[in-house]
């Protein structure tokens, strides 16, 4: 068998018993799923010098690969980022379980008591790169909604998924559910993504997440529907009624906290008003911060030393200690650049006036739109989902970061006294 075929065989082995696994998992109440969860992050805890040795093999290979800081960053597994995965999984089980949850209940004219079940999806596919942590993420959020999973990692962090999916499987062996509900794809040639998108049979859903070259990859050759998220061209826009302090200090924050993921600010609008007091600032602490600026000319006049932006970098999603600045004549240009650059992902802005705020947020279409906040609040954690397992900036049939509400779908039940129809 040549190495194509060795492949495939693999995936749809681990595949098909992902889809053996799910009946069990869908049954199992919400105390057998808890005891997983607590066993999963137990686990991490107690593996944790396990877990730094295999990361540390896989941030090696990223530097001599040449990766750069930013992916690095998003790659490393320190104590805290252990802890933060385990306090994740943590979250999960306080959550109330939405399975079997029937809401909506109405008495038709008939009798008919009529209302509507919470159900897992199934068997769900998370295609990722680099953050080990969405391993763990995906897995808790899944077991807890009923849901098997079948994981597909970067090759970058290999070994860190792996170490990660071995303790997660074992939680799940002690907490006497099926191992297979947390499944792990362990290699990291590209024809093993080819091959799970061609297991509608076995998967029901597939969730990639990673740069916007593999999402439209996935989304073009899939046979299973897709939860699209193509990147994250987060805006903030300071109004002129903002207070400069604040807004500079949440400003860097967005952009220069964690540059390498998806919800960093990666487009700064400022209404010209404000422009001449708060520029100066925002482009000092920017600086400070490492942050390179590539500006419009009215950014470029103003702040000496700027790089003149070009059209490419207002749709940028950079990843990266850069960021676009653009002076815009008012709110109504910056939503209007919001619309034509943004990617629905994340957007704010910083102001004083109520109605403005109200404005923006309803006019703004994006998964999470902020009043005087930091862009690096979408997120499930820090929205009280306890963990997600991607941001969708698709509409159908989640818009946001995914919790356990989006991870299961609804059927119809009814509760009759012996009707028949007419």
């Amino acid at each position: 068998m040549n190495e194509t075929g060795t492949t495939e065989a693999l995936v749809v082995s681990v595949c098909r018993a992902a889809k053996a696994a799910a009946p069990a998992l869908a049954r199992a109440g919400t105390l057998a799923k808890n005891a997983a969860l607590r066993a999963m992050s137990e686990g991490l805890l107690s593996r944790a010098g396990f877990l730094k040795e295999e990361n540390a093999k896989d941030l090696e290979a990223g530097k001599a690969r040449g990766l750069s800081a930013a992916m690095l960053d998003r790659l490393l597994l320190n104590d805290a980022r252990i802890r933060q995965m385990a306090d994740g999984i943590g979250e999960v089980v306080s959550l109330p379980d939405p399975v079997g949850g029937i809401g909506r209940m109405e008495r038709r004219p008939n009798g008919l008591l009529v209302g509507r079940m919470r159900i897992p999806l199934g068997v769900i596919g998370i295609i990722y790169e680099s953050r080990p942590n969405v391993t763990a993420d995906a897995a808790a959020l899944c077991v807890k909604s009923g849901n098997a999973v079948v994981l597909r990692g970067g090759s970058e962090a290999i070994r860190s998924n792996a170490a990660i999916a071995e303790i997660l499987r074992g939680a799940l062996s002690s907490a006497g559910l099926p191992v297979d509900a947390v499944s792990f794809i362990p290699v990291t040639d590209r024809e093993a993504i080819d091959a799970m998108l061609r297991q509608e049979e076995s998967i029901d859903l597939i969730i990639p997440r990673g740069g916007e070259g593999l999402i439209r990859s996935v989304v073009e050759k899939s046979r299973i529907p897709v939860i699209k998220h193509y990147k994250g061209v987060c805006h903030i826009y300071v109004d002129e009624t903002a207070d400069i302090d604040p807004a500079v200090r949440v400003c860097v924050n967005a952009k220069a906290q964690r540059p390498g993921v998806c919800n960093a600010m990666e487009t700064l609008l400022v209404h010209e008003a404000i422009a001449p007091t708060f520029l100066p600032k925002v482009a000092e602490a920017m600086t400070g911060a490492g942050v390179e600026l590539r500006g419009c000319p009215e950014t470029v006049r103003r702040v000496p030393g700027t790089t003149p932006a070009t059209d490419a970098d207002w749709g940028m999603e950079y990843l990266d200690l850069v960021l676009a600045v653009r002076v815009v004549p008012s709110m109504d240009a910056a939503m209007e650049h919001i619309r034509r650059y943004g990617s629905l992902h994340t957007e704010a802005i910083l102001t004083r006036d109520h109605d403005r705020a109200m404005r923006f947020l309803r006019e703004v279409d994006s998964s999470l739109v902020l009043v005087n906040a930091s862009t690096r609040f979408n997120d499930g954690f820090q929205l009280g989902l306890g963990a997600e397992i991607g941001i969708s900036t698709t509409k159908i049939h989640a818009f946001g970061p995914m919790g356990l509400e989006e991870l299961t779908t609804s059927k119809f039940v009814a509760f009759g006294e012996g009707q028949v129809r007419q």
